[in-house]
């Protein structure tokens, strides 16, 4: 560990690119000290298929969806995600199904991590009201390091910066693919109430650059619920999108030793939406989630941030999020099928 003395005389810039470079040689490198964790989303239910694979099909109606979030820009090339995801439900195989693709990035695309995934979800009715959805997921995984991109403690001189040669070891293979499988259920009562588990990454396959290090990706467990309040007496039988709505929601994950707990509220007065989050662990806090949208019958728009309030404070920026949905018209269909009603966002 570098004295503070020594950080001192490095020029700023050069700090927040060493403070990089050493989470990723943690990160990326060294599986017997670290294991990787998956990206996380502020705003789960705008990547509905990334959340709960039981969610494929669950609006009925064909969807397309995109998600973007930069987490501590401040900090350059930290960590960057792009998602977009397709799923829509099919009366012929009575469930839904849905494609995702993710791409993240981290330390300015020293490690690149791209994911492709297919979904099936089935759906049974157990009566008017009540209906359970199972999910099933196939992914295949890409990560690739940028070897050239990647700078070490040893390479550092006191008075000249990053000018040495590095004696670390390259990996053998910069680029590596493996296949991973993950689940979820979703229950939901009529318009009221639902909730959800899913268990992704359940074969935990090896991740690790190195042949003679095993560095597993983790099993993540995921658990959401939450239930849906009229704040007004409808002048219809079924809810429309018009009706203003508050929506109260928890969601909890761990992934080995991480564990996170999301509780917060959604405020719906058409043609807008409001959300105030708060994320935690069980020893320390990590940050309150703003969240806006502007949602139509055939789009949905959000925009939120993640204030931090841990000891990193907000210097890193906290983390910037953006969703954008596109619902195309349902398909003539030969049975009626209730759409599932999770929030927006």
């Amino acid at each position: 560990m570098y004295s503070q003395k020594f950080i001192n005389i490095l020029p700023t810039d050069m700090v927040k690119k060493l403070s990089c470079v050493v989470m990723l040689i943690f990160l990326v490198l060294t599986g017997q000290v670290a294991k990787a964790q998956d990206p996380i989303f502020s705003q789960f239910y705008a990547n509905p298929l990334y959340l709960n694979p039981a969610l494929a099909g669950s609006v009925i109606c064909p969807r397309l969806s995109f998600n973007y979030r930069n987490q501590w820009p401040a900090i350059a090339g930290t960590y960057v995600t792009y998602n977009a995801s397709y799923d829509q439900y099919w009366d012929k195989i009575s469930g839904g199904v849905g494609f995702l693709a993710m791409s993240d990035r981290a330390g300015e695309g020293a490690l690149t991590t791209n994911t492709f995934s297919g979904i099936y979800s089935y759906r049974l009715v157990i009566n008017r009201k009540l209906s359970l959805n199972a999910g099933f997921q196939a992914s295949y995984f890409q990560r690739r390091i940028d070897w050239d991109k990647l700078t070490f403690p040893d390479m550092i001189d006191p008075k000249y910066g990053f000018v040495n040669n590095t004696m670390e070891k390259q990996p053998p293979k910069l680029s590596i693919g493996f296949a991973d499988f993950s689940s979820g259920l979703l229950l939901s009562h009529s318009e009221s109430f639902f909730a959800g588990v899913a268990v992704h990454h359940l074969t935990q396959p090896n991740e690790g650059f190195y042949s003679d290090i095993s560095s597993k990706l983790n099993m993540k467990l995921t658990v959401h619920a939450g239930g849906i309040i009229d704040l007004r007496r409808r002048s219809r039988g079924n809810r429309s999108l018009e009706d203003p709505t508050l929506s109260p929601n928890i969601l909890y994950q761990q992934q080995q030793h991480f564990q996170q707990l999301n509780y917060g509220v959604y405020f719906n007065r058409y043609p807008f939406v409001g959300g105030l989050w708060f994320r935690q662990n069980f020893n320390n806090p990590d940050a309150f989630i703003l969240l806006a949208g502007f949602e139509q019958p055939s789009f949905k728009l959000g925009y939120s941030y993640d204030l931090t309030v841990s000891k990193l404070t907000n210097i890193t920026g906290g983390a910037h999020e953006v969703s954008f949905s596109w619902l195309f018209p349902c398909p003539i269909k030969k049975k009626k099928v209730r759409a599932i009603n999770c929030p927006s966002f």
